[in-house]
């Protein structure tokens, strides 16, 4: 009897013990739930689609480039889609689709502020998270926005820049901008603007802000007129990879070389022959690749439950290293870069 009662309470204790080792096993295997610190673990399989403002643009296909390397990192499904030519609505019908196609995020460009709320709203409403990069939205028709610096900072280095390649005499300057409507291009305008008004740069004089629609052809154009129209024009701010590249063009075969300035925004690889021969003494940007990468890991946070994009969220990106959301659901990547003669060769996007 003592016997029987000991191999049973032996077989209960046994039972407990297998049962606390699967409970557990289980505990180990779930991820944890968002937290403070960005905790959890990073969903297999999330669908996530790169939108740019225009796909075969050099500098999104750098950035996107660079969300395709993250999106594999952490065994997401990569794609890439949107319109041939930048425009206000251009963007929507791929978002509608992407929607359709049930894609967990969808990381985007924007083309305007306002024009593709509503597509990406019924997106998110379908269950899509919205991350936008580059050009913002509405804070209200996304999740997070990924900036590639503040506008300060943009506003700051290129004025410097431009005051810096032109000389302490001054002079007339423009800017040649992409579309009219795009929200960093303008954002970016207004704060050059005001730092104008900064004694530092009083002999410098703002006459003229034209549009290159980030078309190659129609940015060199801009420049040519810019420069027919104003004769005495010292300098051009291009904060544009397609308008820096094609105004430089311009420059490095015209009279005006080494006569009127040009810095901006663009890659090493697009500028490099027009530093090496003069037309350009030094540009900005900032890495498109690392943009991309950071997007694409902030996009598989949300969808994963990590973060939900309020105001001191962390969370790890990766080779990046960690990042916190800030103020509007906002995520800083970093100050821009600027180079130069000095350190071109050391970058190749």
């Amino acid at each position: 009897m003592r016997a029987g009662t000991t191999q049973v309470r032996l077989l209960a204790l046994a039972a407990m013990a297998a049962l606390a080792l699967a409970t557990a096993a289980c505990a180990e295997d779930t991820p944890a739930g968002p937290g403070p610190g960005g905790t959890g673990a990073m969903k297999s399989g999330l669908k996530i689609a790169f939108l740019p403002k225009q796909v075969n643009n050099p500098y999104f296909t750098t950035s996107d480039n660079g969300g395709k390397a993250a999106v594999e990192e952490f065994g997401g499904k990569y794609t890439e889609t949107g319109p041939s030519e930048s425009s206000p609505s251009a963007q929507v019908s791929y978002i509608n689709t992407l929607s359709q196609q049930k894609t967990d995020v969808i990381v985007v460009s924007a083309n305007d502020k306002d024009a593709i709320c509503g597509a990406l709203n019924e997106a998110r409403q379908a269950g899509a998270k919205v991350v936008t990069f580059d050009s913002d939205t509405n804070a209200s028709c996304r999740d997070l926005f990924i900036n590639q610096a503040t506008a300060e900072g943009i506003a700051k280095i290129q004025i410097k820049l431009i005051s810096q390649a032109i000389g302490a005499d001054g002079g007339e300057i423009a800017i040649l901008s992409a579309t009219a409507n795009a929200t960093n291009q303008n954002a970016w305008i207004e704060m050059m603007k005001a730092e104008l008004t900064k004694p530092e740069y009083a002999k410098l004089k703002l006459v003229d802000t034209v549009y290159g629609d980030d078309k190659d052809e129609k940015s060199f154009t801009e420049t040519q007129a810019l420069l027919a129209k104003h004769p005495s024009l010292k300098g051009i701010i291009s904060p544009t990879t397609v308008g820096v590249a094609a105004a430089a063009r311009y420059l490095s075969g015209s009279t005006f070389k080494g006569k009127v300035q040009l810095t901006g925004l663009g890659t090493p690889n697009q500028m490099r022959s027009f530093v090496k021969d003069g037309t350009v003494k030094a540009f900005a940007l900032w890495n498109p690749a690392d943009l991309g990468y950071l997007a694409a890991y902030a996009g598989g946070a949300l969808a994963s439950g990590m973060i939900t994009g309020k105001e001191g969220d962390k969370f790890k990106a990766g080779k990046l290293g960690e990042f916190t959301v800030g103020k509007d659901a906002t995520v800083l990547l970093g100050d821009p870069f600027t180079f130069t003669a000095s350190n071109i060769e050391q970058f190749n996007f």
